[in-house]
């Protein structure tokens, strides 16, 4: 049996990781992991809920804007990272938790990520001019053509995952979808994955409230000050990629951010999506008592 335990949270946006991990962080007397694959970047603190000071205070966190969006970070290298943090808190500790809505980035502690081939970098560049010049739609209409089994499944307004998808197709020759589902290692801790869920209306309502606060807080002047980068992988996000339309004058204000949050629930539904196809996560309703679900994960750490 192993002896530690990675408690991995997970569910939509705006249902309260956050709040839950820091929770079970004090509790268990350990550590967090952020599987969130855009508040790595410390330009983009307001557009991605980024935790606030007294979160940050109450339980160390790592993989927090520990990144500039002008550097290159791969869901590879979180991986390379994230497991080598793991076996350094794994020395101290018999329980770590990981938190993040991003389920790639969360799958790749958790299982590993399949072997792709080494592509040349010229292939990227290449796709990315194609991207700025016609836009995500050229993208799609490529990746149907060369992988449509990967085309079904791929989210397909997601210009990073269909680049992604793209160049190994063109670099290889083979469709993307050939290189998925492989055998991998086995990870040396125990994992238990708790989500959390909540009716739609629920998670739509807090979405909803939750843009409406980042505005407060500064969205706008956060993503204007990002408009000469808009271009980069990282910033191909929601909240900055439509608030982009309104600073170049296509969209109104108020078309832009009803646009924000119309794509955040769909957003939600996807990551919804993702995470129940694990069929061993205990699943949690967003207002239980956290007492219980603590006891629920206790007697599951017994079993």
């Amino acid at each position: 049996m192993n002896t530690k335990t990675l408690l991995s949270v997970v569910g939509p946006t705006a249902i309260g990781k956050t709040k839950l991990a820091i929770t079970l962080a004090r509790h268990f007397n350990t550590e967090i992991i952020s599987a969130d694959s855009r508040q790595f970047y410390k330009e983009m603190a307001i557009g991605t809920a980024v935790p606030d000071a007294d979160e940050l205070a109450a339980a160390p966190h790592y993989f927090i804007q520990h990144k500039s969006i002008l550097e290159s970070y791969s869901v590879g290298d979180f991986e390379k990272d994230a497991l080598k943090e793991l076996e350094q808190l794994f020395t101290e500790k018999d329980i770590v938790v990981m938190v993040g809505g991003s389920g790639l980035y969360v799958d790749a502690v958790v299982k590993g990520l399949d072997s792709f081939p080494n592509i040349d970098a010229s292939v990227r560049l290449d796709l990315n001019l194609l991207l700025e010049k016609e836009g995500v739609t050229a993208l799609q209409q490529k990746l149907e053509i060369l992988d449509p089994e990967y085309y079904n499944k791929v989210d397909k307004d997601n210009p990073h995952r269909l680049i992604r998808a793209l160049e190994v197709c063109i670099g290889s020759g083979k469709p993307y979808s050939t290189f998925l589902n492989q055998d991998k290692p086995k990870r040396p801790f125990s994992i238990i994955t708790i989500g959390i869920m909540a009716d739609r209306e629920i998670i739509y309502d807090r979405i909803n409230a939750r843009v409406d606060i980042m505005i407060q807080n500064g969205l706008l002047e956060e993503a204007k000050a990002l408009l000469e980068h808009k271009n980069l992988n990282a910033l191909q996000t929601v909240g900055y990629r439509e608030l982009f339309q309104f600073f170049n004058g296509n969209w109104t204000l108020e078309f832009a951010l009803s646009e924000i949050k119309k794509n955040t629930r769909r957003f939600a539904k996807r990551q919804l999506t993702w995470f129940k196809r694990n069929k061993e996560t205990l699943w949690v309703n967003y207002n239980d008592n956290t007492k219980e679900i603590i006891a629920t994960i206790e007697n599951k750490l017994k079993a």
